[in-house]
């Protein structure tokens, strides 16, 4: 199983202050790596985690979220992504479920994205979130007649 950190529980694990939310998070991630999980840190969550601790000059977060980096196994933002990206957008747009405003970049496409395409192997991926409201209109994103 592939499990892919949203910027959520990526910002929870990365937080420097060792409240216990941040520590069951920490113990939660180990055990899934101890159970041969494949914990991924995919690029858009990074970037949302690394953009908001860089403009509030939080250099712990930032260490740790580079640490974190380079303990997890880092999906990069791809050409395919982005035109699997662009293809998830649009489709939601048209079944009416938009995720985001139009004018934004949507980095919950860009995630649902990567998710799919780090599918295709054939194991099971379940991303990390604590925004299930955008990311469940994705559930079945493989199914949608338009999406390959």
């Amino acid at each position: 199983m592939i499990v892919l950190l949203d910027s959520g529980p990526l910002g929870i694990l990365t937080n420097p202050k060792g409240s216990p939310v941040t520590v069951e998070c920490r113990i939660w991630v180990r055990s899934l790596l101890l159970k041969g999980y494949k914990v991924k840190l995919p690029e858009i969550a990074d970037y949302e985690v690394r953009r908001e601790l860089l403009r509030a000059n939080k250099v712990t977060g930032v260490q740790r979220l580079d640490d974190w980096k380079e303990r997890l196994e880092y999906l990069p933002i791809t050409t395919s992504v982005i035109l699997k990206a662009a293809e998830l957008w649009a489709t939601s747009r048209q079944a009416g479920m938009p995720t985001a405003d139009p004018k934004e970049l949507d980095g919950d496409v860009i995630l649902a994205a990567q998710a799919i395409l780090a599918g295709e192997g054939g194991e099971e991926v379940v991303i990390a979130t604590t925004n299930v409201g955008h990311l469940s209109r994705f559930v079945d994103a493989r199914e949608w007649p338009d999406i390959q």
